[in-house]
Parts: structure tokens; sequence; C-alpha cells
């Protein structure tokens, strides 16, 4: 059971969430349903109340199970807060909100959890009557609705000299009465005296020195002194200071005298006041949603002290921006948070899927940020919605009152879901697979990566030749941009099990998935990706193929290929039998060096153009390959060992170095932005890069073998040689006498070579000959033509 979001509406509290039992699908209407239970412990009173089925296939995508549809799990229930009254009156108490599971004869009981994020992770609360508010919150694994008079509220803040001044109403005469702050971390107490006003308000003033005389009492990991505020009557009643939330001046800050730290009156999420000494930040308190994405507008704790630079940055490491952030009067700010990303190429692409951080800094200074943090009443507004290419992109909330910018999948969760894409594999693909074959061919590079590699020669050599076929591209996450007259089609889409079943032409560089059964009359064309240096598939004698199936799931793909390229004669047999084919291998050369032997006229420098890297830079392209030993959530990690900084201080002058990670590494390169140090690892298609490069640094990519075909020089960054030849994959030739360039095994020495090329690489010339001999004999720039020509021939 869970709760997916929570807010007030006409005054009653809403609930969106699920509840099904463990094991059994609720995949149609009816087929989960749930009662609310408020039970309070000390009353012993219980209270049920019905709920509305509500459609969530999003519950289905949570659990990813492929035998379970929840689609029908999830529930509405409004909670009218009267019902807590007990004789018409507000009594202040505590309920716990719990779930019972109508399912068979035995209903089931349960708890509710917290969402990951937003309003189900920190419901908000709400004044019901004049001074009381009901607060639903998450604790221990329950949810609870509390019921609470605030006898001590802080309806304003303002600063008076050194002082922070709070106006507040009390329950009571604040004569004789104390304020005492209470630190969280240790013993320590701040007393404060009390000013009586009329009636029943008072003022409490904070001298912003005093927290520097309380002993400096040790603060969190995260350098923040928390401070509990509780008004104390001389008869002995306390009362915790409450923040008034309809007001709209409370969320502030104020410049304390130790530089760079603030107080900062923090809103929990039971309205409850805090005082944090801690590190200044960023306050956020308008919110709103532009062409481009979202506007946010605040206030900084010192003003002047930029300018700020705003960084937009992906929790899994897949990319950063850094974005202008507007000077405003009185020390505030306005920032726009853009809902696509700049490419290396100039253009623009929807921010990758996943969680990103909102940060605002001093320019420059990356130890210097801070988590955007927002306002009261802007929590209520949020989430707010853009769109980029199909894609929603959210502005949303973390831990009650941070800011984050959610990009969700592009496939909606009723499309993503494990069930549904169990469904789409073992009914819509077979189904699919009756229809007429349709004369289209579907490409596919590193699983919807772009428009790149031997797949796009091949394309373009078909545009050429053969008329009347539609042109298909598997694109994930809207991350790439395709010519005219090509058509994206989601990758785990309908369309695009759809397009596997029924493309007369299958044309791919990697794996194709396990299920597809090639059709009388379909051509699968697996072009593969590179002269195999590393071992590969079963050649691999080191176990790190073994864990996931890989090999098994090989076993199901290769016999479905049709034809199988081989890039040059030493390449045919090793494939051969790492794959364990026995098809037709079409010994042809690599359609994507077409490139490298014949560029068209000017190819060059448009690239450079595109790349914006000015005329006389010597370019550097490193493109070290991937370790199976740095395995890293969905990808792998980046580890360049390569010393920036160094690099920069001896080349920065006349040199470009652009980094090009490996297509399984999802990590992005730091330390870029200043014209020396580039991320290209979005850029389409690698080929264009070698095109351009003066100098290649790599490892044991098999981009060697195709930079080779430029004459250009080579250097070879080994650093960990032995461990990826004896324990990681092992090589198919002897790489240490054969390489066409020098084996550099320190960054030092690596930058030293790049300084003076010609002379490190001058004693391999005879090497780097019989190695282009050897590995780029079939490369005469008509590949792309002899593979057309059996495909449109194969049969």
């Amino acid at each position: 059971m869970g709760i997916r979001t929570a807010a007030w509406v006409d005054g009653r509290l809403e609930l969106v969430g699920h509840a099904h039992v463990r094991g059994r699908s609720a995949d149609r209407l009816g087929a989960a349903r749930t009662l609310i239970t408020l039970y309070r412990a000390d009353r012993r009173r219980l209270t049920v109340l019905r709920t509305i089925p509500r459609y969530l296939p999003e519950i289905t995508d949570d659990l990813a199970e492929p035998e379970l549809n929840l689609d029908w799990a999830g529930f509405a229930v409004r909670i009218d807060p009267a019902l807590l009254r007990r004789g018409g009156h507000w009594e202040d108490g505590v309920w716990r909100i719990g779930g019972l599971l109508l399912n068979g004869l035995r209903p089931r009981p349960g708890d509710f959890t917290a969402h990951w994020c937003g309003s189900g992770e920190y419901p908000p609360a709400a004044w019901v009557a004049e001074g009381v508010q009901a607060v639903p919150y998450f604790r221990g694994g329950h949810l609870y609705l509390r019921v609470e008079t605030a006898r001590a509220r802080v309806s304003a803040t303002r600063t008076v000299g050194d002082s922070v001044e709070l106006a507040c109403l009390s329950s009571g005469r604040a004569e004789g009465a104390t304020v005492r702050l209470n630190h969280r971390q240790s013993p320590a107490v701040i007393a404060l005296p009390v000013l009586p006003g009329p009636g029943r308000s008072l003022t409490v003033r904070i001298p912003l020195g005093a927290f520097e005389l309380s002993g400096r009492p040790e603060p969190d990991p995260a350098g923040t002194a928390h401070w509990d505020p509780v008004l104390h009557y001389p008869d002995g009643r306390a009362e915790p200071l409450v923040l008034d939330h309809h007001s709209g001046a409370l969320a502030a800050q104020f410049a304390l005298p130790a530089p760079g730290r603030t107080l900062r009156l923090k809103h929990l999420f039971d309205s409850h006041l805090q005082l944090c000494e801690q590190r200044s930040v960023p306050v956020a308190d308008t919110l709103a949603t532009t062409a481009e994405g979202f506007l946010l507008t605040g206030h900084f704790p010192r003003p002047g002290a930029g300018p700020y630079e705003l960084v937009l940055r992906h929790g899994g490491g897949l990319g950063e921006q850094l974005l202008g952030v507007d000077p405003l009067p009185d020390g505030r700010f306005q920032a726009r948070v853009p809902v696509t990303a700049p490419t290396s190429y100039g253009g623009r692409l929807p921010l990758r899927k996943g969680v990103w951080d909102v940060l605002i800094r001093p320019v420059g200074d990356p130890g210097g940020e801070q988590r955007v943090i927002l306002a009261p009443d802007v929590l209520r507004v949020l989430p707010l919605t853009a769109e980029a290419r199909g894609k929603r992109i959210l502005l949303q909330r973390r831990w009650h009152d941070t800011l984050i910018v959610d990009s969700t999948p592009v496939l909606p969760a009723a499309e993503r879901s494990a069930h549904r894409q169990l469904q789409l594999r073992s009914r819509r693909y077979p189904a699919a697979r009756r229809s007429p074959l349709r004369e289209a061919v579907l490409y596919d590079v590193f699983g919807g990566r772009g428009y790149a590699d031997s797949p796009r020669a091949v394309h373009a050599e078909l545009a050429r030749r053969a008329d009347g076929l539609r042109h298909l591209w598997t694109v994930d996450d809207a991350q790439a941009e395709l010519p005219d007259g090509v058509e994206a089609v989601t990758v785990w889409s309908p369309e695009w099990y759809e397009a596997l079943a029924t493309s007369r032409y299958l044309v791919g560089n990697t794996h194709f998935p396990e299920f597809v059964r090639r059709r009388d009359g379909q051509v699968l064309l697996q072009t593969w990706h590179g002269t195999p240096l590393k071992r590969i598939a079963h050649d691999v004698g080191t176990g790190w193929l073994d864990g996931d199936g890989y090999l098994r799931r090989l076993a199901l793909e290769v016999p479905q290929w049709s034809l199988l390229l081989s890039p040059n004669s030493f390449s045919t047999p090793i494939l051969r039998r790492a794959f364990r084919y026995d098809g037709e291998i079409l010994e042809s050369g690599y359609p994507r060096n077409d490139l490298l032997v014949r560029p068209d006229a000017g190819a060059a420098a448009r690239v450079r153009r595109r790349l914006g890297i000015p005329d006389g830079r010597r370019v550097v392209l490193y493109a070290p390959t991937w370790r199976e030993d740095a395995r890293s959530g969905d990808g792998y990690r980046l580890d360049l060992r390569l010393d920036t900084e160094a690099a920069r201080r001896a080349l920065g002058t006349d040199h470009v170095l652009l980094v090009r990670p490996h297509s399984h590494v999802l990590q992005r390169p730091p330390g870029g932005g200043d014209g020396f140090l580039r991320d290209v690892g979005d850029y389409p298609d690698t080929a264009e890069l070698l095109l351009i490069a003066d100098v290649l640094v790599t490892d044991y990519s098999s981009v060697m073998f195709d930079f080779a075909n430029t004459g250009r020089p080579m250097l070879f960054f080994t650093h960990d040689l032995a461990h990826y030849r004896d324990n990681l994959r092992g090589f198919t030739f002897d790489f240490e006498t054969e390489a066409p360039g020098p084996l550099l095994t320190t960054s030092d020495r690596l930058i030293d070579a790049l300084a003076k090329v010609d002379t490190a690489t001058a004693e391999h010339a005879d090497r780097y000959a019989a190695f282009r001999e050897r590995f780029c004999h079939l490369d005469d720039g008509g590949a792309a033509k002899r593979v057309v020509d059996a495909l449109l021939g194969y049969g």
C-alpha cells in the first residue's frame, strides 16, 4: 500500500494511492477494493471511509513484475477533517490512517508507505479552523493525521538591527514567558526573553550574534546546527512555535556574522518552525512554466555576493548544464531551467530521463553550490509540467522543500511496465508477424543511440538506390536527431514491436532482442561495430559474460541473422567462432569507414564548425573503451585516468581535447566548458569525429582500426594493460608488439607524447603500415555499396 499524492481540495484531504494483495493482479475495475481506516488509539475511535477506484498504470510499472497487472489497484479518497471532531469541537490528537483491502472473504489491513517525492512523500498541512491545523505525515512506516491547535503562531518576521524579530500570537498572556532554542544535536539551549504586546500578541527578538556565543555546538555532517524554538510560560506550559503557512513572508534567512553563514527560518513539514544555522542557501518563492521550461525567482541571503550560476545536474552523472542567474533588485534572483540540453554539435535534445538536481553557486566555485530550497507558499503549486519532444518533464520537490527536475520516460507507464512489455513481446509481436511484410527498413544503433555508424551509411546508400522503402530508426529517450525521410520509432513501444515483426529489412550494429524470429522474406543484417582486438562473446574465458544470461540470449539471437558483416579477413574467423554463427558472412569492410576513405568535399570543415572548433586548433580525440568490472547502474563508470588539468596547462593554447566515452559508459566527463576539453559523448557519429581528429588517444577500443585509415598518429593509454589482458577480456593478437603507436602507462607520459606527437610515434611507422595492411585492406570507400548489393539481392 502506498500514497502517491496528497492535496487539500475544498477543505478535505485528498489521497491518491494504491493497495493490492501480494502476488495477485488488479487488472480490471473492481478487482481491488480498498477502505480507509482512521484510528485514534487513545480514544479507541475508528472511522471507515470508502474509496473511489483509480486507473493507475504507474503502479504496475513501479512493481516491475511481468506477471502482474496492477493498473486498477489505485484509489482516491477525500477525508473530511470535520469527522475527527468530538461533540462538534476540535480536539487535539493523532489519527493513524490505514487501509483495509477487500479481497475475498478476509479483509487485509495494511499501512501506507510514502512516495519517493512530492506531496506523496511530505503531504501538506492545512488550517481547518481558526488556529487549528490538520497535519498528515509519515513516520516509522505509517501514515498519520494530527489535529493540532497552534497555540504559538509566528505570523511575521523582520530584521531589526542585528536581530531577527518574530511576531507571534499565543494562547495566553506572555508576561514572564521565554523562548528557548533547543539544539537538536546536543543539550545546548539559548534562552530569549519575550516582549508582550496587546492581547495575545508577543515579539521574540533573536540576536544574530547569539549563536556565536552559544558554545558552538557541533553541527550535523552538512554543517547545519538545528534549533527548535519553544515558548515556555511561567506556569510550566510549553508550546512549539508554529509557522502560519497562510503568510507569505516566513521562509526567510538572515546573514550571520560568520562569512557565508545564515540563520534560516525553516518551515518543517508539520508547520513547526526550526532555526537552522547553516551555509547560505538560495530560496525560490515563485515558480512558473515558460515556452522553454521553467522560471524560478527567489532571494539570496547576501545581496551583491554574486555573480551566481545555476547548475542542473543529473543524479546518475548523465549530464550537467551551467546556466545563468539574473540578479534582481533587493538581493533577489531569477533563473530559467530549460527542459532541453545543448548538444556538443549545436543542437538541443530533451533532458535525459532521471532526476536532475537544481543548485546555485558562485560562478566557477564547485565547492560553494547549494540546492535550491522552496518557500512554503510554492510547495502547493508543484508539480509543474513541461514537454519536450513528447517527454513529460516535471518541476518537483523532494525531501519536503528541495527543488528537483524529473525527466520522465518517453513511453507512458501503460506501455513501459514489465507486464505490458511481456504482453507486447508474447502477444503483440507474434500477432504482428502474421501481417504482411512492409517494404520498410528498421535501423538500430546501440539500442536507439542515434543516426550513426554503419547503419547510417547503409541508409544513405539505400535512400539513393531503392525507391519505395520506408526508413524507420530506433530511438531511445528522444535522444536523436534524424534526417528528413527517416521516421523515429521509440524503442520498446508498440510501434517498435510491430516494426520488428513487419519490416522487410532489419539493420543493426549491436544485439537484436532475443525474442526476434526472422520471417520468410525478412532479412536481418548484423553489421557489428568493430574489429575485435578484445575477445568477444564465447571467446571470453574470464567469466565476465557468464553471469547475466548474455551468452544464453546470444544463442537465441545469432541464428536469426541473415548476414553478418566482417570488416577484414582477420575478423571473419573470429566472428564466426565467437558468435558460433554458421550463416553467411559478408567480408565487405565497414560502411562507416567509407567517410574516412572518401570523405565528401568540405566534410571535415563542416564537422569542425558544428563543434565550434576554431581554425588552427589541433584536435585530440580521446576515446577509451569500457571495463566489465566498472558497473554503475544501467551502464559503466567513467574512468578517464587522464589528468585533464595538467593536459590543459600543457596543451590548452593550441589543442582541443574531445572526450568520447564508450556507448556503454553513461557518465559524462567533468571539467569542460573552457574551449579545451569538449565532451562529445552525445555526438551522433564517431566516424565524423575520427575524420577531424589530428591524433587519436585510446586504450583497447576498436576505433583504432577505423582511424588507421587516416594514417594519422595514435597513442595508446594502457594504464591497466595487464589487468585488461589477463582478467577482463584478453586480446585476439599480440597487441603489445603490434600496436601502431606507443603504449603509455601514465597520464604524464601521455601528455608529454601529445606535446611532441610526431617524435613519440616516429619509431612506430613500420608497425602502423603493417597494421593498415592487415586490418584496413577492404576499406576502399565502397563498403556501403557492397553491403546494399548483398542486402537487396539476398535470397
